[in-house]
């Protein structure tokens, strides 16, 4: 059978998808690609997989795809990050058979890419872009597509779209935000970009950014024209935003873990999905948070899920059962699904009862997270300013206590592993490298600190310790036996060297510091 391109891909192969799930590292694992197609999802990309691991692993190959054949899971189109077309194309060749399309991640923006050299930071590089892209159109039996970010000049994206359409790709996925934009500095994605890319091409596009709610995939579709919209976060925080509905957390969770328990995966890939689902709930119940970082179990995380499900339907019974005089509490209880009068409830919300927190909906409702940005997370963190440009961090003050509340979340959690570690800043020690030797200023008068080299504990003398040893040669041979003779006569060290003399003298100094201690 022919491989299908452009147009006849997408129609045939891909069933004219319109609502597609986007590739999350860690995130769009098969248990919540299948969750996220029984609520509206119609394709689903795997997470992102390194090229080169998935090449030369057979166990990651089996971890990531081959062990999640599911037939429920397609259409699929398993994505790769490479910089290299030959390690690209054999990598492909081994996924070809369990998807029905390979995409090139063109789009990642985060540190880690810029160290691996893929992702967005191979915008630049447009020769190597296409050999990869018409090597992989040559070799593949399935289409290959492409994920990418925008330029911040119209032109200059165009022409790149262009490019990657030239060289095979037979489908587009635009994100409408360039690579410096992400975390707090995400800012708004332009769908004018994505609106040009598409009238410029004659291949599918997709389009990615400012998705949060059905309303803004029509009103995304309207704009730009694309074939389809796709939702990371949004989709994240409410599995059924395909669908036009804001479940309540606990279903969504209720019905992921089912999922879990059939196509079991990482736990820390559930308890990242909860902290996502729940999250304008954790704000509320802080002690949920943390039993949901410690467990270690699904059933521990079910049991979580079924805890949090109590707090939150006792004071929605409290606040129905106030305006129900037809029967008592008990017969109310009885006679009616709590869950469907929540529903109910939701669905006949009146302008003047809205949430409490700010939210569209109240806290247990699955709704879009707004992430903030730089000045709002200063407001939040009770930063006045920015001192040093650096957004959101404490003062050392605050932490001079050991105060677990002014700790930030990392610290806590070495304070919770040792109770008696303490973060005062005056404890630190600094360390001073002279002429090869390692000396360790002690603010404070103690017995005992650690070597700068090897980390092992030593005698401390006054202010000063002194580690000479560990095989760390910083001067000569020359200059060290010199410099070990003269100490041990006990006379000054003849002149070697200027660096030399002034190295020795130090020497001699600090010893004698030593002697005059013990």
């Amino acid at each position: 059978m022919p491989k299908l391109r452009g147009e006849a891909f997408w129609r045939e192969t891909l069933r004219s998808a319109h609502y597609v799930v986007a590739p999350m590292v860690d995130q769009s694992e098969l248990a919540w690609r299948l969750l996220s197609r029984r609520h509206g999802a119609q394709l689903c990309y795997t997470p992102m997989l390194h090229a080169q691991v998935f090449l030369r692993d057979a166990n990651y190959r089996r971890e990531n795809l081959y062990d999640e054949a599911c037939p429920e899971d397609r259409p699929l189109i398993v994505q790769f990050c490479a910089n290299d077309p030959e390690v690209f194309v054999q990598a492909a060749l081994l996924a070809q058979d369990y998807c029905d399309a390979i995409d090139l991640n063109l789009g990642c923006p985060q540190m880690i890419a810029k160290r691996g050299h893929y992702g967005a930071f191979l915008q630049e590089e447009w020769d190597l872009l296409q050999r990869m892209i018409l090597l992989a159109n040559e070799k593949l039996s399935v289409p290959i597509t492409c994920k990418i970010r925008i330029f911040p000049d119209i032109d200059k994206t165009v022409k790149y779209a262009q490019m990657l359409e030239k060289a095979g790709c037979q489908l587009l996925t635009v994100h409408g935000r360039t690579k410096e934009q992400k975390g707090p500095l995400a800012g708004v994605a332009s769908w004018e970009h994505i609106q040009a890319v598409r009238k410029a091409v004659n291949i599918p596009v997709f389009a990615n950014g400012n998705i949060q709610c059905l309303s803004d995939v029509q009103e995304c579709i309207r704009k730009t024209g694309v074939h389809g919209v796709m939702s990371a976060e949004g989709n994240l925080h409410n599995p059924a935003l395909f669908e036009g509905r804001n479940p309540l957390v606990w279903e969504m969770a209720e019905e992921y873990l089912e999922i879990v328990r059939k196509y079991p995966c990482p736990l820390s890939y559930v308890r990242a999905h909860l902290f996502k689902l729940w999250h304008h709930t954790l704000q509320v119940y802080q002690q949920l948070r943390e039993e949901l970082a410690k467990v270690k179990t699904l059933d521990g995380i079910v049991d979580v899920n079924r805890e949090l499900k109590l707090r939150c339907q006792v004071p929605r019974w409290a606040l129905i059962f106030q305006n129900c005089i037809a029967c008592t509490w008990w017969e109310y209880t009885k006679k009616t699904d709590c869950n469907s009068m929540l529903q109910e409830e939701i669905a006949n919300q009146k302008e003047g009862e809205k949430p409490k927190e700010g939210l569209p909906f109240f806290h247990w409702i699955c709704q879009p997270y707004i992430r903030p940005g730089p000045k709002e997370r200063c407001r939040e963190n009770g930063d006045s300013g920015m001192e040093k440009g650096a957004w959101g961090k404490r003062a050392l003050e605050e932490e001079e206590d050991g105060n677990s509340e002014l700790l930030s979340k990392n610290k806590q959690k070495k304070k919770l592993r040792n109770p008696n570690k303490s973060f005062d800043p005056s404890l630190k020690q600094t360390s001073l490298k002279r002429g090869g030797i390692v000396a360790i200023e002690i603010s404070i008068a103690a017995k005992y600190a650690k070597c700068d080299q090897c980390g092992n504990p030593k005698r401390a003398y006054g202010m000063w310790l002194l580690v000479v040893g560990h095989g760390l040669l910083f001067k000569t041979k020359y200059e060290k036996s010199l410099s070990w003779q003269h100490s041990q006569r006990g006379i000054q060290t003849p002149e070697i060297s200027q660096r030399g003399d002034a190295e020795v003298g130090e020497t001699a100094v600090l010893k004698e510091a030593g002697d005059s201690t013990g």
